[in-house]
C-alpha cells in the first residue's frame, strides 16, 4: 500500500515539474528556468545532506559518478525545458519518461541480463517516440492574415522539439543509471545534490555574474514549485521503493500520462490521433518494462 501511495505522489510531482518547467520556460528561456529551479532546489538540498551527516567518505568511482550525474540530470533539464518552450507538453512529457527504458539499456550494456519481454517493449516504446513526435501541419493553428503555415517549416520544428526531448530523455537516463550505482554507496541527500550543485557552478552562477539571468514575477511561483517538487518527488520515489520499488515505478512511470492530460484541461493542448497513439503505446511499453525489470 506505501508503495503505491508513493509511487503515485511521486507521478504526480513529477508531472508537477512538467507543467510547471513549461510555463516558466516560455516566461523568461530554458537558461533562467534551470539556473533558478538549481538555486531553489541546492538551498533545499544542502539542509538535508548536512542532517544525513558530512562525514561521508567518497571514493574515486563516487567522485565520478556524482559528477556524472550533476552534469547529465543538469543538461537534461536544460534540453528539457526548450523542448517544453518549444513544443506541446502532451508530446514532450511521454518522450521524455523513456529516460527509465534507457537507463535499462544502459545496464543490459553494463552487464545486467535482458529477457525477451524486456527486449520488445524496448522496441514498442522506440515505436510510440517516433509516433508522438509527429505533427501534421493539419492539426496546427492557422498562422496570422489567413497564411498557411510552412509544412516542412512546421515539420522541422516538430522534429527539432522531439530531438531536444530526446536528448534530455537520454541525459536523465545516464542520470538515473549513475545514481542507481551510488544508492547503496551514499545517503539519499547526496544522490540530490549532483544535478544541483552542476547547475548552480555550471548556469546560475555565471548567469548571476553576467547578469544575463532573467526573472518575471508571473514564472515565480512556478519556479519555486519546480524546484520544491523536483527534490520532493525524488524523496518520495525513494520512501516507495523502500516497501516495493517495481511498484513505485510502474506507477511513478505514468508522470508523462498525468501531465498530458493536465494539459489539455488547462492549456487547451490538442493531439493528433496518431500522438495520441504515440502517447499511449510510450506509457505501456515504460509501465510494462518496468513491471518485468521487478526481481
Amino acid at each position: 500500500m506505501l508503495a503505491i501511495a508513493f509511487g503515485l505522489v511521486t507521478a504526480v510531482l513529477w508531472a508537477t515539474t512538467l507543467l510547471g518547467s513549461a510555463r516558466a520556460s516560455r516566461l523568461i528561456g530554458p537558461w533562467s528556468t534551470l539556473a533558478w529551479v538549481m538555486l531553489i532546489g541546492l538551498a533545499v538540498t544542502i539542509p538535508l545532506v548536512v542532517v544525513s551527516g558530512t562525514d561521508v567518505v567518497l571514493a574515486d568511482r563516487d567522485v565520478v559518478n556524482l559528477a556524472v550525474a550533476g552534469v547529465a540530470n543538469s543538461g537534461g533539464l536544460v534540453l528539457g525545458y526548450t523542448a517544453l518552450r518549444r513544443g506541446k507538453v502532451a508530446v514532450v512529457g511521454p518522450i521524455v519518461s523513456t529516460e527509465g527504458a534507457i537507463a535499462a539499456a544502459l545496464a543490459i550494456l553494463a552487464g545486467d541480463p535482458i529477457t525477451a519481454a524486456a527486449a520488445v517493449l524496448l522496441t514498442v516504446i522506440a515505436v510510440g517516440v517516433v509516433l508522438a513526435s509527429i505533427e501534421r501541419s493539419a492539426d496546427r493553428t492557422a498562422a496570422p492574415d489567413d497564411t498557411r503555415p510552412n509544412p516542412d517549416a512546421t515539420g522541422r520544428s516538430a522534429a527539432i522539439t522531439a530531438g531536444l526531448a530526446v536528448g534530455a530523455a537520454v541525459l536523465f537516463g545516464v542520470n538515473l543509471f549513475v545514481t542507481s550505482r551510488l544508492a547503496t554507496a551514499l545517503p539519499l541527500a547526496w544522490s540530490i545534490l549532483p544535478a544541483r550543485l552542476a547547475g548552480v557552478i555550471g548556469v546560475s552562477v555565471p548567469l548571476l555574474v553576467s547578469r544575463r539571468i532573467h526573472l518575471r514575477r508571473e514564472a515565480v511561483p512556478f519556479l519555486v514549485l519546480v524546484g520544491l517538487a523536483e527534490v520532493a518527488g525524488i524523496a518520495t520515489f525513494a520512501l516507495g521503493a523502500r516497501d516495493s520499488a517495481p511498484v513505485t515505478s510502474v506507477i511513478a512511470s505514468q508522470f508523462a500520462g498525468i501531465a498530458a492530460l493536465t494539459a489539455f484541461v488547462l492549456f487547451g493542448e490538442r493531439l493528433s490521433r496518431i500522438q495520441v497513439a504515440g502517447v499511449v503505446v510510450i506509457a505501456c511499453g515504460v509501465a510494462g518494462l518496468a513491471a518485468v525489470r521487478a526481481p
